[in-house]
């Protein structure tokens, strides 16, 4: 693979990537349970570092990232579970078409480094497509289970961040 071809593979990736990042944040301040927000703010945590580690390839190969691109839209949900199952099943078939549009392409990369980076992102975007089904399925223990008499104290608070 040629250097321009790396580069070009790198920047289509974190657009990519970028894109279902932007994605799930819109998800998470939809979703109001517990279980299912914290399963959001885990992935995207993940995804920060994923993003992380191409900005860095890109611009140790003379490249800026390109962060002008859009997040996919939220399909209408209607409300209540049903609304929180609609998107769950939409970001694990979002999920499922970014590992089958990379696995090959990343398989045929060269560089060792970055072939390896790219094949941990697609490896962990599957990981969190399990989630995604997982949530489906109704499943509330999505990162670990928590003693029967731990509550969660019926929710996130209605922002991400507070001081």
């Amino acid at each position: 693979m040629k250097p321009d071809d790396l580069l070009l593979l790198l920047q289509d990736f974190y657009r990519d990537k970028l894109a279902l990042y932007r994605r799930h944040e819109a998800g998470a301040r939809l979703v109001s349970g517990y279980d299912a927000n914290n399963t959001y703010q885990y992935i995207l945590a993940r995804e920060d570092t994923h993003l992380e580690w191409l900005r860095r390839a890109l611009t140790d190969l003379g490249a800026q990232p390109d962060d002008t691109g859009a997040a996919p839209a939220v399909p209408p949900l209607g409300k209540g579970k049903g609304a929180a199952r609609a998107l769950f099943e939409d970001d694990a078939r979002m999920a499922g078409e970014f590992v089958a549009r990379w696995r090959e392409r990343v398989a045929k990369a060269t560089h060792a480094p970055h072939r390896k980076m790219l094949e941990l992102t697609v490896g962990e975007t599957a990981e969190h497509q399990r989630f995604f089904e997982q949530a489906v399925a109704g499943r509330v223990d999505l990162l670990g289970r928590r003693p029967d008499t731990q509550g969660t104290g019926g929710g996130v608070m209605p922002t991400r961040w507070v001081e």
